[in-house]
């Protein structure tokens, strides 16, 4: 990886939907617990709205005092059902790779259970330079600005939240639940389409 300087920025990315597709994976996984446990999950809901905390989503489909036991479940299931059908967003690699190149640091920040988000790097190849889990929303800001971050990258309001409280530079990509209107009226500063857009605009990035 790319040593870092002084003035070289620190950027920090979401995981699901801002730099994996784990739609394919996450379903499978669902999929399997509902057989596992005779209860009813749909599973194409459940992808249509990725980013918040497992427990979140859990309380749709199992009694609260359920809950725990069964995202243990799941994160126990995740690594044999998630982690291969998973894909890399278009871009995703360019993207930490140019903030490397430049001298700066990538690091992920995620909702996602943290040794799962590393089994997603390694499956995927994917370098960045720390992978800090357990974090949503506004609870990112804690390791934005422990690992002096100016940029969050992220594909849903909770990561614009997030990049405003530790008063990083939020940048959206429009790639999952939230529309490009949504990031804007929550407050991302940028808006992209997809992480292939985020290399010619980091080129151009002075912070």
């Amino acid at each position: 990886m790319a040593s870092t300087s002084t003035s070289a920025p620190t950027v920090g990315f979401d995981l699901d939907m801002t730099l994996i597709d784990s739609r394919p994976g996450i379903h499978a996984c669902w999929v399997e617990l509902s057989e596992r446990t005779g209860t009813y999950v749909d599973a194409d809901l459940v992808v249509t709205r990725l980013g918040p905390p497992l427990a979140e989503e859990m309380a749709y489909w199992f009694p609260a005092d359920r809950v725990p036991a069964m995202s243990d479940l799941y994160r126990e299931l995740y690594p044999s059902y998630a982690i291969s059908g998973s894909l890399a967003m278009p871009g995703a690699r360019e993207a930490i790779a140019a903030v490397q190149a430049a001298g700066g640091r990538a690091i992920v920040v995620t909702a996602k259970w943290e040794p799962n988000a590393r089994l997603h790097m390694k499956h995927l190849g994917l370098e960045p330079d720390a992978v800090i889990g357990n974090l949503w929303a506004e609870q990112k800001a804690d390791a934005l600005r422990e690992h002096g971050a100016s940029v969050y990258v992220g594909d849903h309001i909770g990561d614009v939240r997030g990049a405003r409280r530790a008063e990083a530079l939020s940048v959206a990509v429009a790639t999952g639940p939230c529309s490009a209107a949504e990031l804007t009226e929550a407050g991302a500063d940028v808006v992209l389409t997809d992480l292939t857009e985020f290399e010619e605009w980091f080129s151009d990035y002075d912070g």
